[in-house]
């Protein structure tokens, strides 16, 4: 029998979830479709992988021995996509640089002139992702490096610290704390706060803070598929939203005021890439990007 790497990931995520819901809800997929690749994944190999109750999912011993080897074909075909992809930009002379909303503010585009300047006979491409987005784009190899928005999952990847920003709530223009000039992350417990199913789940609490300071769970607002998205439903009084403070300046609206929150960890960026690149342009931005922060090769490492 011949499985895509797609079935495995979804044995995978049941398999770590335990919950057929949740992990339906990691792959963004409905639950009915999930349980009928599973069940599809056990009739070909004609064992149970799982043992299901009303109330309980638990792998089988013939689900737990898969699960390792599971793992490693995914990871493998993920390694094989990022080298083939890889040196083909190399051959073509082409450097792809992931990002999300504002990548690390004005750093990126620095980077990519000075680099440029440099390197006239390269074609540097800015790829733009949604929500966490630049993470699976940089280990699938659809990007060579990429600037990501910790926290994020950074196994096999090299990544140091290169910029932090304050972060900021987003707030319709109309909003009866639009005046201030800061807030708590507490005087905003009442808000409904956009937030996404494209990013882990981990990703979404940090940035909603969740759980708040004294314990509490924030009130959920709707939902979002990227940022212009989530600024309309800020500016339509729906909901409120947190942001670096880059956003406050490359997403300007008269719509909305952006007001820095006191009390609250910043956001640190990573210049991430591959713990094996097989594009040899990644040193040499790297350099670049190192000497416009005055950041020596070994520091600022996570």
């Amino acid at each position: 029998m011949d499985v895509d790497t797609r079935v495995l990931r979804y044995f995978v995520a049941v398999a770590e979830q335990l919950s057929f819901t949740r992990a339906a809800e990691r792959l963004f997929v409905s639950q009915p479709a999930l349980s009928r690749q599973i069940r599809q994944l056990e009739a070909d190999l004609k064992i149970p992988l799982f043992e299901r109750t009303s109330r309980e999912v638990h792998l089988t011993a013939a689900g737990e021995a898969l699960l390792p080897v599971a793992r490693g074909l995914i990871a493998d075909w993920q390694a094989a996509q990022r080298t083939a992809r890889g040196i083909a930009a190399a051959e073509k002379r082409v450097l792809r640089i992931g990002f999300e909303a504002t990548g690390a503010g004005p750093l990126t585009t620095r980077a990519r002139t000075a680099f440029a300047a440099r390197h006239p006979d390269v074609t540097v491409e800015p790829k733009r992702f949604d929500w966490g987005g630049e993470v699976a784009a940089l280990r699938d190899g659809l990007v060579d490096i990429a600037f990501l928005w910790l926290p994020a999952d950074t196994t096999g990847f090299h990544t140091e610290i290169v910029a932090v920003e304050e972060r900021l709530v987003g707030l319709a223009a109309k909003h009866r704390l639009a005046d201030r000039d800061r807030v708590s992350i507490m005087d905003l417990r009442e808000d409904p706060v956009v937030w996404t199913r494209k990013a882990p789940r981990f990703w979404v609490d940090w940035w909603a803070v969740n759980p708040r300071p004294d314990g509490s769970e924030p009130v959920w607002g709707p939902e979002n598929g990227n940022v212009e998205e989530m600024l309309e439903h800020v500016a339509a009084g729906e909901a409120i939203c947190i942001g670096p403070r880059s956003m406050a300046a490359y997403y300007a609206r008269p719509d909305l005021v952006w007001r820095p929150i006191t009390d609250v960890a910043p956001l640190r960026i990573a210049f991430a890439r591959p713990a094996t690149s097989t594009n040899p342009l990644v040193a040499d931005f790297a350099d670049v990007v190192r000497e416009l922060v005055g950041t020596p090769a070994s520091a600022g490492e996570v």
